[in-house]
Parts: C-alpha cells; structure tokens; sequence
C-alpha cells in the first residue's frame, strides 16, 4: 500500500481501515498480554521502514486503527466521545469506560463533537431515561453518520432490541458486557448489521470497579452494584443482578488513587449503597469508617442510602467525623403507608420520619434529600394529599421527583388504578414547588453562616461554583486561589438563579 501524504489522509482514512480489518496486524498501544506492545507502520514486513505511512501491528483479531504516524510522530488518532445518562453510578462507569479508549491511543472528545466512536451509557429508571437515550443514538448519527455507535448500560440491558432497531447503532451491551467495549469494538464490522451482546440476569456477578476521573474536584466511587430489593416500580434488579461489592481493602486502595490524583472529595455510590458487604462478610459501618483514615481525602458524601438499612451507628458516625459531610440522601417514594406497601417498600411513612428525626436530632444542619414518587398506580387524590401533607411537615431540605413512568416487566405495570398522565403532570408540579419552598428555607437557614466551600476547578462566565459541606450550591466572583481547594467562608444572600452567593460574590 502506498503511504499518504498529509493532505489525503482524512479523505482516504475510512478505506484505509476497512482494508486493514483483512490484515493480521492488532491496534497500537494494547495492554492485552497477548499483544505486541510495538507499533509498526509502512508496509507489511517484518522490521518497521523509516518516513511516513499506515500503523501495523501484529494480531490474530481485526483491528481498529487509532491513528497515523507521519514522519515518525503520531497523527489523526482516532476521537470517542462518551456521554452518560441517570445515576451518579453509571457516570463513574462512564469515567472508566473512557480510561479504556484513552489507554488504547483514543482521544477523548465532548458528545458534541465529531468522533470515530460514541458510546451512549443508557438508563431505563424511566420513560424519559428511555427517550434520551434514543435521542443520543440519533445525535451521534447526526454528528457523523460514518462512526460506530455503541449503547450501553440499563436500557441496552433490558430492551436490546429496541435500540438495535434505531437506525446507525451498531453494538448493543448489556451491563456485563460494557466492560469490554473495546474488545466487542475490535471484532465488529461497520458494515455488519448492529450486534447485541446481553447477559441474564442470574449471570451479572462480577463487579467490576469503576470510579471517575478527569479534572472534578470530586470523584464518584463505586462501592455497590446491583440490588436485592424487588420494588414494584423497579427494573434495576432485574437489569443489574444481585447484589454485590469489593472487599474493603480494594476500595481503599482507590480512594487512595484517588487522592494522588489530587481530587479532595469522594461521593460513595452505587444501587443500593447500604447492602454493602453481601459478597464479602463486611458492613458499610466498617467501610466508612476505614475510608475515614485515607490521607489526602478531605471530604466523603454517601450518595443514596435506603432508610431501613440507614442505622444509628453510620448516624452517629457521620455526626462525629470530620470528613463525612452532613449530608443524606434518602429515598422515601410515598407518604402514603398503603401506597408503599404496594411499592413493596420495607419501611412505613412513621419509620422515615423517625429516620430524619435522628438525623436532625444528631446533625441539626444535615441537608437531607428525599426522593418521591408521583401517580403510583392505586394513588387516588386523597392518597396524593396524604403524601403532600406529610412531605410538608418533613424535616426534608429537598424533594427529588418522579413522575411515575410504567417499566415493563414490573409488578406496577399490570396493577389496577393506573394514573392518567394528565393527572401525574400537575401532582409532580405541585410535589416540586413543594421541593424548591423546602430548599430555599433550607438556605435561608444558613445565611450569615461561615461554610467550608469546595469550588470547581473551571470558571463559568467570570464565575465559580461549589457546594457547603451541607450541599448549598455556592456562586462567587472567580478566584483562581478558590479553585479545587476548600475554603471557609461566609454566606451572603440567595440570588435569582437560586445559588447562594458568597461575601466576596457579585
């Protein structure tokens, strides 16, 4: 074959690919211990000629080029652009799908940009998750109509063939097989039709570590997947398996890679964060209280924990340390005791109060974030106002809500009472006015207090953003001092986006 000069290489870089696949040549830079390590480029010949031209790589599998050398030094790597949809979990599986592209030569790019390769982690918690994620499969084909399209994730799991049937995908993975992206990538043709690769549920058993990473000032850490609870409303069991987590000295050891990587807080996530330990014998009280010692970490929140497994001695623990932030968030879906026995929750409406009153008791400033479900099937308007009165009365900081959206293959589905969509829509509008009257009142609460202040590493309009230990979302004039360090100061006022500024904020 003959090598390219600068100008033509972006005009002839997909022929040269297809032409390629046929060669017995792998991808530059794989860690595979089956891998050759070097990278060749010219023609096929044993011992690498000198000027410019075509990587070679020797392998037994097709391969992907990720790029070109041109008079000796990398050129036109191949770009992959991920995007994230739902959970804090599938942002920090997000972040280490990334590291595989970045370790196999990939440039990583925005969603919005043109790429080679994009990868859609989906969810399917809702209709709406459901509906973005078909969105970006069409926005990815929009972008570039040549690239590979890969859906991940939740909604991949659960109805494959739904997303194989939108025009421009080409791989399907379920959540076991994510984890091998490149591999399924490596061995598939763009011109083949779209492949799915799913696991049954009963097979999801591995856990595989994931964390985020880049330029944050915080990193999720997952800690917990999938869930053992079958609420009625649910899929998430069904599309991540049972329960499961690493041993304790695993998730220290990242939390300490974490903290080389300069990233001062961490944010405990997973499914069902308060059953860790299944798969090991060990409990979440002693995980805490382990990762409490990590040098370098300054700040842990824990992301979502359900109230029957939120006990008085992580309560206790929480109130006491000083790196785990007064903050919870626990999820409550109905006010309602008949209502949430149909949800098949463990715990009744006088329990959860009992839960916050704790909380409140020991952590007086706690911010405390409650999700709520709105329209369950069986919710007529009286149960509604059961549900608003309580939710009014809660000692709550902030109300996330869902509109109940009907999963299939879940008991809700086939349930009497189903609730129109019309009368969703208003419920949950009343239910987030109710939210947004909670945490104004919360902020005005801390107004005049001196907060410790973590800030984002980037401005935003000559601005910066952060949050208190108790979650204010905190806007200041930007100081490159402030950013990625924590810093004490003084709330002043609420300001009409509903951030709190501070004494030295516009």
């Amino acid at each position: 074959m003959v090598n390219l000069n600068q100008e033509n290489i972006i005009f002839e870089r997909k022929a040269i690919f297809k032409m390629l696949t046929h060669r017995r040549w792998a991808y530059f830079g794989s860690n595979h211990p089956n891998h050759h390590r070097r990278a060749y480029f010219g023609s096929n010949q044993s011992d690498p000629p000198s000027g410019s031209g075509l990587f070679w790589f020797k392998s037994i599998r097709p391969i992907i080029v990720v790029g070109l050398i041109i008079d000796g030094t990398i050129s036109m790597a191949m770009k992959v652009a991920l995007h994230s949809l739902g959970c804090p979990l599938n942002f920090a599986e997000t972040s280490t799908l990334a590291e595989k592209f970045l370790e196999q030569g990939y440039e990583q790019v925005s969603f919005s940009e043109k790429a080679d390769v994009y990868v859609i982690n989906t969810c399917t918690v809702t209709h709406e998750a459901d509906r973005k994620g078909r969105r970006n499969i069409k926005k990815a084909k929009k972008l570039n109509p040549q690239a590979t399209i890969i859906a991940v994730g939740c909604y991949a799991q659960m109805q494959p063939e739904k997303i194989a049937a939108i025009q421009g995908i080409d791989l399907v993975l379920g959540n076991n097989e994510k984890f091998d992206v490149i591999e399924y990538l490596q061995n598939h043709r763009k011109d083949k039709s779209p492949e799915i690769h799913t696991s049954d549920t009963d097979e999801m058993v591995v856990f595989h570590p994931a964390y985020s990473r880049g330029d944050r000032t915080r990193s999720f850490l997952k800690v917990q997947n999938g869930c053992d609870y079958h609420c009625a409303y649910c899929t998430i069991s069904q599309a991540r398996g049972k329960s499961r987590n690493p041993n304790i000295a695993r998730l220290v050891e990242q939390a300490h890679s974490i903290a080389r990587a300069d990233i001062k807080e961490i944010i405990l996530t997973g499914i069902n964060i308060g059953d860790f330990g299944k798969s090991t014998g060990e409990t979440l009280q002693e995980l805490i209280e382990q990762l409490d010692k990590v040098s370098g970490i300054e700040r842990y929140r824990i992301a979502s924990i359900e109230p029957n497994l939120l006990y008085e001695e992580i309560i206790r623990f929480v109130a006491q340390s000083q790196k785990f932030l007064p903050h919870f968030h626990v999820p409550l879906q109905s006010g309602s005791n008949e209502i949430l026995k149909k949800m098949r929750r463990r715990y009744t409406r006088e329990f959860f109060q009992d839960k916050l009153e704790q909380i409140k008791t020991q952590i007086p400033d706690a911010f405390v974030g409650v999700d709520v479900i709105a329209g369950f099937p069986g919710e007529d308007e009286a149960k509604f106002r059961e549900t608003y009165q309580f939710l009014q009365k809660l000692d709550a900081s902030y109300y996330h809500v869902f509109p109940y959206s009907t999963r299939p293959y879940t008991p809700a589905a086939r349930m009497n009472g189903q609730v129109h969509g019309n009368v969703i829509k208003p419920r949950s509008e009343q239910l987030q006015n109710l939210a947004c009257q909670k945490i104004m009142a919360f902020y005005r609460q801390h107004l005049g207090e001196k907060r410790k202040v973590l800030f984002e590493k980037h401005p935003q309009n000559g601005k910066m953003y952060g949050y208190t230990d108790n979650y204010i979302k905190v806007e200041t004039a930007y100081d490159p001092s402030w950013a990625g360090k924590i810093t004490k100061t003084r709330l002043k006022r609420i300001n009409d986006q509903g951030n709190v500024e501070t004494e030295n904020g516009g």
